[in-house]
């Protein structure tokens, strides 16, 4: 079983608070990733949850056993750092069983473990190489597979993919995602990369200053988030933020720009100042017409993606994403225009107003 439960966990380190208040329940067999930006406290509640950074106050629960103090060998969790951490003089063979053969297990035993492990894994033609004969991506699974052996009741994975180049970080994922699957172990896996966050997770926990701003599926974070810091967190490239106020109608009047319809939202739950965002996925444009007129500062032409970079004059500069578009390129005009169903609008604390609860609500 792999439950965890952390109740009102805090950290300090003197003065300096880490990690603020945090209540998150973790179900058995969840892949789970902390996400966040660097120094938002992701690893250290990481490392809190192993047992390898003691508690300020608060619980971590594990298997509904509480384990606040329990050291971290006790734990029954495994952990896979971004260094491989491997003993370069020993073979892949005893990397894999070397924390076997320290708990004095039987040889037969470890053999078996480490056999099965290297099946999962694809190493088991590589047992009798040393580190310095792997790639970067053998390491990381030389590593994985230390853990996979010990059987824990969870794994805990601190940016292990941060050291691999960009195709090696893909293949990865998907070795990852697939392991997952057959083992169906749950997973806590911290990155600074939200499209790892994205592809690899059941469920994301954003973290920002210590604090969880939304713990939620994936999908969920891209098409509700809770707050601006969230929306404009998850997505690549990031979310086009507007300047807004109430217009007349009970439309949206954007600063330096026009007005839109509302998007569902109710003239009461409007703020004197606003922020409209929208994707740039979700910006239509044109040649012709729209809402909005710019100049295509900068194309990035990436074949099944054009993004290009408008500068609107009064606003500032928007991104659009254009799908297999060929027929735009720097230095022209074009039109913008923002659908209202795609927009998402937040008050002036930068919290998502949310059409649909309004609309439950009343």
């Amino acid at each position: 079983m792999g439950e965890i439960v952390l109740k009102d966990l805090r950290k300090s380190f003197g003065e300096v608070s880490i990690i603020k208040n945090i209540n998150i329940h973790i179900e058995d067999g969840e892949f789970v990733v902390f996400v966040g930006p660097s120094g938002c406290g992701k690893s250290t509640l990481l490392r809190m949850i192993s047992g390898l950074e003691s508690v300020t106050s608060g619980q971590v629960i594990i298997d509904g056993a509480d384990a606040t103090h329990t050291k971290p060998s006790a734990r029954g969790l495994a952990m896979v750092f971004q260094s491989y951490a491997l003993f370069p003089h020993i073979s892949v063979r005893d990397n894999i069983g070397f924390g076997l053969k320290i708990a004095g297990l039987p040889k037969e035993e470890i053999a078996a473990k480490v056999g099965a492990a290297s099946k999962i894994l694809g190493l088991d033609k590589l047992l009798d190489r040393k580190p310095r004969e792997l790639s970067g991506g053998q390491m990381q699974r030389v590593a994985i597979g230390r853990a996979i052996v010990r059987d824990p009741n969870a794994f805990l994975f601190d940016e292990p993919l941060s050291n691999l180049d960009a195709a090696l970080r893909v293949q990865m994922r998907i070795e990852l995602i697939r392991l997952h699957g057959d083992l169906k172990t749950t997973m806590i896996y911290v990155t600074h990369d939200q499209v790892e966050a994205m592809t690899m997770a059941d469920r994301i926990v954003v973290l920002q200053g210590g604090h969880v701003e939304q713990f939620a599926t994936p999908i969920e974070l891209y098409d509700r988030p809770v707050n601006k810091f969230v929306a404009g967190f998850i997505g690549s490239p990031k979310m086009n933020f507007l300047t807004a106020k109430p217009g007349a109608a009970g439309s949206i009047q954007i600063e330096g720009g026009p007005a839109i319809a509302s998007p569902g939202i109710r003239p009461d739950q409007m703020t004197p100042t606003m922020t409209v965002g929208i994707r740039p996925e979700h910006l239509a444009y044109s040649h012709a017409q729209g809402d909005l007129k710019g100049k295509i500062v900068v194309e990035e032409q990436l074949g099944s993606d054009a993004f290009l970079y408008v500068e609107v004059p009064g606003i500032g500069m928007l991104t659009v994403r254009a799908v297999g578009e060929r027929n735009y390129h720097g230095g022209e005009d074009i039109w913008l225009t923002l659908p209202p169903e795609r927009c998402h609008v937040f008050d002036d604390k930068d919290l998502r107003i949310d059409p649909a609860l309004h609309a439950r609500a009343a």
